[in-house]
């Protein structure tokens, strides 16, 4: 997944403000933070596959998607 399509698809749902992403890292302004992956991004003169920020910015979203999926799947139960 590209980093326009993860950033479309925040667009679109955002995440939430805050949020424990890793046990040492805890996100208080996911805006900021996302916006801060896309400036690297785009800031990022090597290989995009090789860019920290784009990891960052994939592992986040797999984060939220896989929170948000098994939020959804208490509420339904």
């Amino acid at each position: 997944m590209s980093h326009e399509e993860i950033k479309r698809y925040f667009e679109s749902t955002p995440p939430p403000e805050q949020l424990q992403w890793k046990p040492w890292a805890k996100i208080t302004d996911s805006k900021l933070f996302l916006e801060s992956c896309y400036i690297g991004i785009r800031n990022f003169n090597g290989p995009p596959e090789m860019c920290p920020a784009l990891w960052h910015l994939k592992d986040f979203y797999q984060h939220v998607k896989r929170n948000l999926s098994d939020t959804t799947k208490v509420q339904q139960e």
